[in-house]
């Protein structure tokens, strides 16, 4: 993994082998991230993603293995906790360009990963809500 800070934008590279999530909330830890956006773009060949079911307020995820362009990656960066909490939704392509996506949990890099993370001045956290069972902003 490879990163390089210039004004209020964070350039990462994660290269082959590396989870993407791990390697992002490490990145958060690094430059102490506690508001900020993150779009990417790249390969997997081992990929979680989850769906948010709303009547039973858990998450169904579902792994895949094979390989999948990263078309893209997007997602938030606030803190719960005291600590970096990413928001990240996927949408991977497979060789037929078939495209499905959701929430992401986990995904191996098989070639390359590359994000911007675009830095905002502030502090946002979320809270669990009884109602919808989710990790909400506390705006």
């Amino acid at each position: 993994m490879k990163t390089k800070k210039i004004g209020n934008k964070i350039i990462v590279r994660i290269d082959k082998g590396e989870e993407i999530v791990k390697s992002l909330l490490n990145i958060c830890k690094e430059y102490n991230v506690t508001l900020g956006s993150i779009m990417g773009l790249g390969a997997t060949n081992k990929v979680t993603i989850g769906l948010f079911d709303v009547d039973t307020k858990k998450y169904h995820s579902e792994k895949f293995t094979g390989n999948y362009e990263i078309a893209p990656l997007m997602g938030n960066i606030t803190m719960m906790n005291e600590e970096p909490y990413l928001h990240l939704h996927i949408n991977v392509c497979d060789a037929s360009h078939h495209s499905f996506g959701g929430h992401l949990n986990k995904a191996v890099v098989s070639a390359t990963f590359e994000a911007i993370i675009d830095l905002i001045d502030g502090q946002v956290t979320r809270v669990f809500d009884d109602e919808t069972g989710l990790n909400l902003l506390e705006i």
